[in-house]
C-alpha cells in the first residue's frame, strides 16, 4: 500500500499508535513486568511486589483500553479530513507488539514507511529515545526476515496548542468542581499540583542536551496554562513527582506527591486539585499513584483532594495529534513547515524523527542500544 501525493500523510504507508501496553489479566502481570525490566536483573520475587498495583484493580491495567479509544478518536479525525493512510496500534512491552503489527501490515499490504505517534508528551529517554530504540529494534528484525521498514514519528508535543489547550481544559473543569465543593476557591488555602512520572536525574540532565529538558518542559507548560487562567480561578501552583521506582540510593526528580502533600497540610493548605500533567489517559500511575496512595495520604492529612481529568479522547487532543503528524509529513516532503507552539514556547526542531543519535541517552549503567533517528541534528 502506498500513499498518493495528495495524501496530506504522503509518503507515510502508514501511521502507528504507539504506547507503553499494559497487562490484561492477572496471569499477564508477572511476564509483562518481566518486559519492562528486561535486564536490570529485578527478582520475580520484587516483581511480584510491584504487580499488587496491578492485582488491587484485576490484574487489568487501563491503558489498552484507553488507546484503542483513542485509535477510533484518531481515525474519526483522519477520516473527517480525508486521510486513507492505515492507523495501525502497537505497543513497547505488551499485545499488540510494534514489531508483529508491522510484521504483518508490511507483509500484507507492503507498507514500508511508517509514522509513529507516541503517548509521550516530554522528552527524556524513557517517554521519547526509548521507543527509537524500539522502532530500531523493528527495523533489524524485520530486515532479518526479508521486510524493509523505516520509521519516523511525530515530534514530542508538551508545548503543541492542541495538548496545551486540552489540558486547560481540564485544569478548569478541576477547579470549578473544587469551588463547588469548597463554596469557592481561595489562594491562601488551596492549591494546584501537576503531577508527572518521575525520572532518574541523570536522565533529566540527559534531557536537556538539544531541548529545554524534562522537567522545563513540564515548567513551561504550567506558566503557560496559568497565564491563560482567569483571576477567579488563580491558585499557586507547582510541580511534583510520582512513580519513583528502582534503587532509594540512585537521585530521582522530586518531591513525591504523598510527601508534598503532608507539607502542605501542615503548612494550613486545606484542598488540593491533582492535575496528571505528565500523562494522557488514566494509566496505572493516575489510577494507582494519584487515585489510590495519594489520596489516601491526603485523608490522612485531613485534606480535600481532588483530581482533574486526563486528556483521555479530547477532541482537541486528538485533532491536535493529527496535525502533528501532517507536520512531519511535510517536513519529509522538504516542504517549509512553521511549528505551531503555545506563545511563549518554541519549536523542538525537526520533528522528534530526526532526533541526535545522541539525544536524551539513557542512564550510564545502561547499556547502549541502537535508535531509530533520520535527519541531521548533531549529536
Amino acid at each position: 500500500m502506498k500513499t498518493t501525493n495528495s495524501d496530506p500523510l504522503a509518503p507515510f504507508d502508514a501511521v502507528v499508535l504507539m504506547s507503553f501496553g499494559g497487562p490484561e489479566k492477572p496471569a499477564d502481570v508477572l511476564p509483562f513486568l518481566q518486559n519492562v525490566t528486561r535486564g536490570r536483573g529485578i527478582p520475580d520475587e520484587r516483581l511480584e511486589e510491584v504487580g499488587e498495583h496491578y492485582y488491587m484493580f484485576g490484574g487489568k491495567s487501563p491503558i489498552n483500553e484507553q488507546n484503542q479509544r483513542l485509535l477510533r478518536a484518531l481515525q474519526r479525525e483522519f477520516e473527517s479530513r480525508g486521510i486513507a493512510v492505515p492507523l495501525l496500534w502497537g505497543n513497547r512491552n505488551w499485545h499488540p507488539y510494534l514489531t508483529d503489527v508491522v510484521r504483518k501490515q508490511a507483509r500484507e499490504h507492503g507498507a514500508r514507511k511508517y509514522l509513529a505517534i507516541d503517548t509521550s508528551a516530554y522528552s527524556s529517554y524513557s517517554s521519547c529515545r526509548q521507543y527509537r530504540e524500539d522502532f530500531a529494534a523493528a527495523v533489524s528484525t524485520l530486515d532479518a526476515e526479508g521486510l524493509s521498514v523505516e520509521f519516523d514519528k511525530i515530534r514530542q508535543y508538551y508545548n503543541h496548542p492542541g495538548f496545551a489547550k486540552a489540558q486547560l481544559d481540564c485544569v478548569r473543569r478541576g477547579l470549578a468542581e473544587l469551588a463547588m465543593r469548597a463554596g469557592s476557591l481561595d489562594g491562601k488555602r488551596h492549591k494546584i499540583l501537576y503531577v508527572t512520572h518521575s525520572i532518574p536525574t541523570s536522565m533529566q540532565e540527559s534531557s536537556q542536551r538539544f531541548t529545554p529538558g524534562y522537567a522545563e518542559q513540564h515548567e513551561e507548560l504550567i506558566a503557560w496554562i496559568s497565564g491563560q487562567l482567569n483571576e477567579s480561578e488563580q491558585l499557586d501552583a507547582e510541580l511534583v513527582y510520582c512513580s519513583r521506582s528502582g534503587s532509594p540510593a540512585t537521585p530521582w526528580l522530586e518531591p513525591d506527591i504523598n510527601d508534598r502533600l503532608r507539607e502542605l497540610s501542615r503548612s494550613g493548605v486545606e484542598a488540593v486539585l491533582a492535575v496528571p500533567l505528565g500523562f494522557v489517559s488514566d494509566h496505572m500511575e493516575v489510577k494507582y499513584d494519584l487515585d489510590t496512595e495519594a489520596a489516601q495520604t491526603a485523608r490522612e492529612e485531613g485534606l480535600t483532594f481532588l483530581r482533574a481529568e486526563s486528556l483521555g479522547v479530547s477532541p482537541i487532543f486528538a485533532s491536535g495529534l493529527v496535525d502533528l503528524a501532517i507536520e512531519r509529513a511535510a517536513q519529509v516532503r522538504g516542504e517549509q513547515v512553521e511549528s505551531q507552539v503555545i506563545s511563549g514556547s518554541r519549536p523542538l526542531g525537526p520533528g522528534s524523527g530526526a532526533c541526535s543519535m545522541n539525544c536524551c541517552e539513557g542512564p550510564k549503567s545502561k547499556r547502549a542500544l541502537p535508535a531509530w533517528a533520520t535527519g541531521s541534528i548533531p549529536g
